[in-house]
């Protein structure tokens, strides 16, 4: 195991020595997880992944595409139209074989 001494510096930065970031593949830019233990401080290698966020207009093209029978495609547009949005002008791939539109006022709307 390889041990080497670094010096803390300004804001609490810590340089760490060049065989361990090599070891153990840190870069720049890499993320570390710093965690505390009955030894003292554990640095990691860290995994951080991307959160998507979605947009209304995002959410309510899934609930709409995503439908699998007519009764999910009318709840889909009830909950579309719930958030203020007009499931008609939703771009969206409508399941092959429902026979419910996006139109207000349709029978299968009630």
């Amino acid at each position: 195991m390889i041990t080497e001494i670094s010096k803390v510096g300004r804001r609490g930065t810590i340089v760490i020595p060049a065989g361990l970031r090599r070891l153990y593949n840190v870069e720049e830019g890499s993320f570390i997880m710093a965690e505390g233990t009955a030894e003292g401080i554990l640095l990691r290698r860290a995994a951080v992944l991307p959160i998507e966020s979605y947009t209304p207009e995002r959410k309510a093209e899934f609930l709409l595409s995503n439908a699998v029978d007519d009764d999910d495609y009318s709840m889909a547009v009830k909950v579309v139209r719930e958030t203020g949005i007009d499931p008609a002008k939703v771009t969206h791939h409508k399941p092959a074989g429902l026979r419910h539109t996006a139109r207000r006022g349709s029978k299968a709307d009630a």
